[in-house]
């Protein structure tokens, strides 16, 4: 066996496609209020447009896992770099808010969707026995690396350039990925012949026998059928709605209403990714030590009591208080991630990667749901405070649900299915 197993150059290459997409994903944070200015259309016409890049971008998500097990990851991945990079460059000439809409919305979410966390539960269950809650904590991380590189510069560009101009360097930057992923990422270890790390036997490839958008309906059909599952997917909702949909979107406008300047607010927001490198990977390591539903509850809970503690920490200035508060919710970010990817294999076993894809479908429908609600919130009171309290309320909720899944057992049903879905290639 090979000294430097190859799965480490695939974990590597899949770290900086998804590091791009955060950074992608990222964009529309620090555009917000420029497009208001220019444009003068409302925060509620605009955050509808992320809220549908956001649906989108976890709808995508299980198709396109069963897209990769049908066609290979890397096709797959080139040609969601290529949409990203479509979506953003075609910005520079839209002057109506459908057509942010079919940008911002359509073409991006589609290509971030499919370089999502089904695409991490994807590599990680094909490349890896051995660590692989460590892995998929890394390549999660990978979207706060994302966030910390991307958010202070394209919010530069934009005050400096403009925002057209941090438009196309997204677009550029999306391309300049796709040669990355076509030399090194590779589908299978049999491509290579060689056993995924940590597994002692060369796994024969399978291919599925139907077409992927029937096995991606099928592992739902399948797995909605059972406790665990709706379990899953709600905290994943709560997640995404206190996450992307409130925070991500919303903390730079909020904290511009509260006098701080946005390039103030966008480095808070970064220093938010740079804890949660930290909280991510610790949760993975975690992940492979403790029982998923305990940290999933933790995690909530202490999210929805650091959430409400938020209105009372606005100000013009980054005092002590607020950078406590980004250091703690860093942590918790995205922690949620290795636990989820893990309980989904646990009791969906061969289509946990699939189901993954669902579950995470409901984050970004939580985060679509929060994004456009705040928006509409911030139109009508002039201020997000509810929407601060209410996600609070909600990740509370979340723990509640986690801590439920230790009723929940294995599911053979579901791999038994996709196991009678597939045919050696």
């Amino acid at each position: 066996m090979r000294r430097f197993h190859p799965a480490w150059a695939v974990a590597a290459v899949t770290f900086i496609a998804l590091l791009g997409a955060a950074g992608f994903r990222a964009t529309p944070s620090v555009m917000l209020q420029p497009l208001h200015d220019e444009f003068g259309w409302s925060l509620g016409t605009i955050s509808a447009a992320v809220s549908v890049n956001l649906l989108l971008y976890g709808l995508t998500a299980p198709f396109a896992a069963a897209l990769m097990a049908r066609f290979g990851i890397r096709r797959i991945a080139m040609a969601a770099l290529l949409l990203v990079s479509a979506g953003s460059g075609l910005t520079l000439w839209m002057t109506q808010s459908w057509q942010l809409v079919l940008c911002w919305g359509v073409l991006v979410g589609l290509g971030t969707g499919s370089l999502a966390l089904g695409f991490v539960a994807t590599i990680t269950g094909r490349w890896f026995v051995k660590h692989r809650g460590l892995v998929t904590g890394v390549l999660t991380a990978a979207g706060a690396t994302g966030n910390l590189i991307f958010l202070p510069v394209l919010s530069r560009i934009v005050e400096s350039d403009g925002w057209r101009t941090a438009a196309l360097t997204v677009s550029v930057a999306a391309l300049g990925v796709v040669p990355l992923l076509w030399w090194k990422l590779r589908d299978h270890p049999a491509d290579l012949n060689v056993p995924a790390l940590g597994a002692t036997e060369i796994e024969e490839r399978a291919l599925p026998a139907g077409g992927a958008a029937g096995n991606a309906l099928r592992a739902l059909r399948d797995a909605a059928k059972t406790r665990p599952f709706w379990l899953l997917a709600g905290g994943f909702a709560i997640c995404g709605a206190t996450t992307n949909g409130l925070v991500g979107t919303h903390f730079i406008p909020a904290a511009h209403d509260h006098g701080m300047p946005q390039t103030t607010a966008a480095t808070l927001l970064a220093l938010v990714g740079v804890f949660d490198v930290v909280g991510t990977i610790a949760s993975g390591w975690l992940t492979d030590r403790v029982d998923s539903r305990i940290l999933l509850g933790a995690y909530y809970a202490l999210r929805g009591l650091s959430l409400l503690t938020l209105p009372s920490l606005f100000a013009a200035t980054a005092h002590p208080s607020m950078l406590i508060f980004i250091l703690f919710y860093g942590l918790d970010w995205v922690a949620t991630v290795p636990p989820t990817v893990t309980l989904c294999r646990e009791y969906f076993g061969a289509a946990g990667p699939i189901v993954f894809g669902w579950v995470f479908a409901s984050h970004q429908f939580g985060a679509a749901a929060a994004a456009t609600a705040a928006g509409l919130a911030r139109d009508q009171f002039g201020n997000y405070t509810i929407a601060w309290y209410a996600a609070g309320g909600l990740a509370i909720l979340g723990a509640i649900l986690s801590l439920m899944l230790y009723a929940g057992k294995r599911l053979p049903l579901i791999e038994e299915s996709v196991r009678g879905a597939t045919a050696p290639a």
